[in-house]
């Protein structure tokens, strides 16, 4: 997990998985803030849903973190994402 918060260059990045109606909902939410963002499919990576439920103890996707400061700032879920904007 730490890999993919090291190298996004863009504001936000969010964890999702194949048909998720939420991360669907993420994605609109940073586009219509005008803000960039890098997706990560947790189908394509094997036992990184277990290191982000681990990490943060958010069972759900999209997992969602703020990279525009100086530290990831984890923001929860979609609707979390909703309320943070």
């Amino acid at each position: 997990m730490l890999e993919h918060l090291e190298s996004a260059e863009t504001d936000f990045l969010f964890f999702s998985q194949t048909i998720c109606p939420y991360c669907t909902l993420a994605e609109r939410t940073l586009d219509a803030h005008g803000l960039t963002y890098t997706e990560v499919n947790l189908d394509h990576y094997e036992g990184l849903r277990e290191d982000l439920v681990a990490e943060t103890r958010h069972r759900t996707v999209p997992v969602v973190f703020d990279l525009r400061g100086d530290e990831p700032v984890f923001v929860g879920g979609s609707d979390n994402l909703l309320e943070y904007l």
